[in-house]
């Protein structure tokens, strides 16, 4: 079959790689109908997450048909014929972190789990092509793709929705929902979000749509700033202002209720001297993430208030700001996202006319050209938000 794989730093091949078989009696084998490239494979792509390898495939945000399934998968659950969303973390669905729904930190899923120890304390969940700290699974930007513990991952689509309007229940849906879920908003709060990309979108459409007053998208990129008005959203582009003021200005001077950082590892907010710093001590790899859009988060926050972190960090950095976050008692909630957890309730949203992903849909390419929609989507060109692939 053919995939798209890493092929070294900032580079990716569509290749012809072997078809996956069932290895285990709870496999699944899902011909791929649409994948996506999310901005967390492009920390991958950019050499910010170690353990990758020459070959492996990449993709956690895919869709299609169930062609196989394992012996002891219960036909009840699962069978030949459905068509199914696939969830990023692969999760058991016995082990105590999923049976309190952190399905991203399960227990068991990981076969790598002795890798992710050292770098993170404990194990985390498997995930579909994303290095070998997260499992080694080969991922969905590809033709076919085995799916681990399927009796417990896939969401079944029984309706005539298209696969541009559920796809990203996979991941950037959920993810962006949870991290206005974890703000706790209020009617009258005000929420700010570092990050315009499809993830820092959703998570604006979700605050609204939990309640919040108000909602500000900060970004540099014209398109994706008019794509937040579009939608409704207030904005604010850091390169023509400073953000903190113009957050107080804004907020009579307190700063907003709820900061959601959708950014991570590879921020370019911030000062240029600060910003010159992170990029140094992450290119000699003294440090693995450009912390910018968290600091500011952080710092303008009102007092009492909670941070929400849904961007991508990978290990370690510097200048974190311990002391605003300790003396001005604010909340600092994170996390991989728990898809399983959202999925069902996101897709009723979908189904109600709430939600609408298809609104971050720039690029549509066949699987063949994956390596140009890396090249717009990291380069941002051509207004590009998000790019769909199609095997």
């Amino acid at each position: 079959m053919r995939a798209n794989t890493w092929a070294g730093r900032n580079k990716v091949e569509v290749r012809d790689v072997p078809d996956p078989s069932i290895l285990n009696r709870r496999d699944a084998i899902v011909k791929v109908t649409s994948t996506a490239i999310c901005g967390s494979d492009l920390h991958l792509v950019d050499g910010y997450v170690p353990t990758m390898q020459d070959g492996d495939v990449l993709g956690h945000e895919f869709m299609g048909e169930v062609v196989e399934v394992g012996a002891g998968v219960d036909p009840g659950r699962l069978r030949v014929g459905d068509r199914v969303v696939v969830p990023f973390p692969i999760a058991c669905g016995a082990c105590a972190a999923c049976a309190a729904e952190l399905w991203s930190c399960c227990e068991n899923s990981n076969p790598n789990a002795g890798i992710a120890e050292k770098m993170f304390g404990h194990p985390v969940a498997g995930i579909f092509g994303y290095s070998h700290l997260t499992g080694g699974f080969a991922g969905g930007q590809s033709e076919y793709v085995r799916v681990p513990f399927a009796d417990v991952g896939p969401l079944k689509i029984e309706s005539d929705l298209t696969d541009e309007q559920v796809l990203f229940l996979s991941d950037i849906l959920p993810t962006g929902y949870m991290g206005a879920e974890m703000c706790d908003i209020q009617p009258s709060d005000v929420v700010a979000v570092w990050g315009a990309g499809p993830v820092g979108q959703f998570a604006m459409d979700s605050a609204r749509l939990l309640g919040a007053a108000t909602v500000i998208a900060i970004d540099k990129e014209p398109y994706r700033l008019r794509m937040a008005e579009e939608a409704g959203h207030t904005t604010i582009n850091f390169e023509e202002v400073d953000v903190r003021s113009r957050l107080l200005e804004l907020t009579g001077g307190r700063g907003p209720d709820k900061c959601i950082d959708a950014v991570g590892m590879e921020a370019s907010h911030g000062s240029a001297h600060l910003h010159a710093y992170d990029r140094v001590k992450q290119a000699v790899r003294s440090e693995t993430e450009r912390p910018h859009a968290l600091r500011q988060a952080i710092l303008s926050c009102r007092s009492g208030g909670i941070v929400s972190v849904i961007g991508v960090y990978g290990g370690f950095l510097d200048k974190f700001p311990s002391g605003a976050w300790m003396n001005r008692s604010l909340t600092l909630r994170t996390g991989q996202c728990h898809v399983q957890r959202y999925m069902t309730p996101l897709l009723r949203h979908i189904e109600n006319g709430e939600l609408d992903p298809t609104r971050v849909i720039t690029h549509t390419l066949p699987l063949q050209d994956a390596a140009r929609g890396f090249d717009l989507f990291k380069n941002k060109q051509d207004g590009c938000e998000k790019v769909v692939l199609k095997p």
